[in-house]
């Protein structure tokens, strides 16, 4: 197969429906938009969530709660995610986002303690759970905060 050999499956690419071209095309003189109204006009037509002056639904519904501007979010981590590094690694947020381990760094990272870490390793982080630190330090690592 060669580069302009390629062409897309039958049926997948339509041709545009090219209206406004007269009356014989069967889309011609009012282009489908019917006679009058709202949406015959140009630039007509609703916003999004409009209910025809109805109260919309996202202003009937009650609202609860709020986000917190000063609030700062974690990205977390378990220890058992730790495991593929060499034995006496040493672990940054840094080295964690390079890996692919961390998407994103947020405003910290946090090491939970759900499953086993098998290696020692120096893992360095903004926070820790409590059952974090103790299988890091039980495999004979450190857990160093920020």
């Amino acid at each position: 197969m060669k580069l302009h050999e390629l062409k897309p499956n039958p049926g997948s690419v339509k041709k545009r429906k090219r209206l406004g071209r007269g009356t014989a095309t069967g889309q011609g003189k009012t282009s489908g938009r019917g006679m009058n109204g709202q949406g015959s006009r140009s630039g007509g037509g609703t916003r999004p969530g409009f209910e025809g002056g109805n109260m919309p639904l996202y202003r009937r519904l009650p609202k609860r709660g709020f986000t917190n501007i000063f609030g700062t979010q974690y990205a977390e981590l378990n220890v058992e995610v730790l495991n593929q590094f060499e034995d006496g690694a040493e672990i940054t947020p840094e080295i964690l986002k390079s890996e692919g381990i961390l998407k994103k760094q947020l405003d910290g990272v946090k090491i939970l303690g759900n499953g086993e870490l098998e290696k020692k390793l120096t893992v360095k982080a903004h926070k820790f759970s409590k059952s974090a630190v103790e299988k890091i330090e039980a495999a004979g690592g450190k857990a160093e905060v920020i």
